[in-house]
C-alpha cells in the first residue's frame, strides 16, 4: 500500500523539485498553495489538489489539519517559509492524527527565521558577517564599508538594498525591522544537510551557486569543501535542524565563508543533490516513516546543473476549477 504525502507551496521550485523525485516511488502525493496557477497542482491528479490559506491567516493551520485527516495523508511535507512555524507549534495535533511532518522543531525557525537570531546564536559555531539592528542609534559612518540592509524575516531577496552612506538610509525603517550586514563580495554556496529524526547529521553536500535569477539558483555544481561542510553540520545541529536544511554561505574579500541564511527545508535547487548521489526527499521520507538508511546511499560526486523550462499542457477546465476554489475560499 502506498503513502500519502501532502506538500504544501506548490508553486515553489522547493515543492516541484520534491515532488518530482519521490513520484516514482509511487507515492500519493496531494499538492496545496495559495495561488490556482501554482505548476506542481497540475503534477497531480484533480482531486489531489489544494487551495490553501496563507500562512500568516489564522485559518491556515485549522484548514490545513482538516484536509490533511480528510485525506488521510501519512506524510505532510510544507515548503513556505511562512507557513513553517504555524505548522511546527501544532505538531502534536497532526501528529496525535498520524500525521508525520518532515520539519524541524519549532525552536529551529524560532532562531533560523529572523536574520539577527540566525547569526546571534550560530557565531559561536561558524564565522558569522558583522551584522547590526537598524533602531534610531544606528548610522553609516562616512568612511564605512558597504553594508547591505535587510529585513530581519523574508525570504530571498525581497527588501534587500546596499547601502553606501547616509543618504541611502533614508527610507529605511528604524524600528528594528532590519538589520545592516557586512557585504561579502566573494562566492556564494549552498550547504544540503541531511538529519535523521533526532537531529544527527546524516550527510552535508556542499555547492557553488554558478547563476542565480530571483534568488533562486539556476546553475550550480557540487564541490567537496571540508570547511563548508563542518560548518553547515555544525549550524544544523546548533539550530536543532531535523531531515532536511539548507545552509547559505557566502565569502568576505578574503575568501572566509561567512553565513548568510538557513532554509530549514527542501530547496529549490534540491535536483541537484538529488543527481549527485544523494536523494535527501526519498530518504527523509523514509526517516519520518521511520526506516533506516544505507550508509551507501549517502555519498555523492561532482556535478552540475543547469535548470531549464518544462512546458505542461493542461485542460482549460482544470485552471477554472481551482481559480472556483480560490474565489470561494475567499481572499488570500
Amino acid at each position: 500500500m502506498s503513502i500519502r504525502v501532502a506538500v504544501t507551496g506548490a508553486g515553489g521550485p522547493s515543492a516541484v523539485s520534491f515532488m518530482k523525485t519521490v513520484a516514482p516511488r509511487g507515492v500519493e502525493l496531494f499538492a496545496g498553495d495559495i495561488d490556482p496557477y501554482a505548476a506542481g497542482l497540475y503534477l497531480v491528479p484533480p482531486d489531489r489538489r489544494w487551495i490553501l490559506h496563507r500562512g500568516a491567516d489564522p485559518r491556515f493551520a485549522d484548514d490545513l489539519l482538516a484536509r490533511c485527516v480528510d485525506a488521510k495523508i501519512d506524510v505532510l511535507v510544507p515548503t513556505v517559509d511562512f507557513e513553517l512555524l504555524p505548522i511546527a507549534h501544532r505538531r502534536d495535533e497532526f501528529e496525535a492524527k498520524g500525521i508525520r511532518l518532515i520539519l524541524s522543531p519549532a525552536t529551529t525557525f524560532e532562531r533560523c527565521l529572523d536574520k539577527w537570531n540566525l547569526v546571534s546564536v550560530c557565531r559561536e559555531v561558524c564565522p558569522v558577517p558583522h551584522t547590526v539592528v537598524v533602531d534610531r542609534e544606528f548610522s553609516l559612518a562616512p568612511d564605512a564599508p558597504p553594508m547591505l540592509i535587510k529585513p530581519r524575516r523574508g525570504a530571498g531577496a525581497r527588501g534587500v538594498r546596499l547601502v553606501q552612506s547616509a543618504d541611502d538610509l533614508a527610507n529605511v525603517p528604524r524600528d528594528e525591522s532590519y538589520v545592516a550586514q557586512e557585504f561579502l563580495p566573494g562566492t556564494e554556496y549552498s550547504v544540503d544537510v541531511l538529519c535523521d529524526a533526532r537531529g544527527s547529521v546524516l550527510a552535508v553536500v556542499p555547492r557553488s551557486r554558478l547563476k542565480i535569477d530571483s534568488g533562486i539558483a539556476v546553475a550550480g555544481r557540487t564541490v567537496r569543501n571540508d570547511t563548508l561542510a563542518g560548518y553547515a553540520a555544525a549550524v544544523a545541529t546548533r539550530l536543532g535542524v531535523t531531515f532536511v536544511a539548507n545552509v547559505q554561505f557566502r565569502e568576505d574579500a578574503t575568501g572566509t565563508p561567512k553565513l548568510l541564511d538557513v532554509n530549514a527545508r527542501f530547496p529549490g535547487t534540491m535536483p541537484l543533490t538529488v543527481m549527485a548521489g544523494i536523494d535527501m526527499p526519498s530518504l527523509a521520507l523514509d526517516l519520518v516513516l521511520g526506516k533506516a538508511v544505507d550508509a551507501a546511499a549517502l555519498s555523492y560526486r561532482e556535478v552540475a546543473l543547469v535548470r531549464t523550462w518544462q512546458d505542461h499542457l493542461v485542460e482549460t477546465s482544470e485552471i477554472a476549477e481551482l481559480e472556483r476554489r480560490a474565489r470561494d475560499l475567499g481572499p488570500a
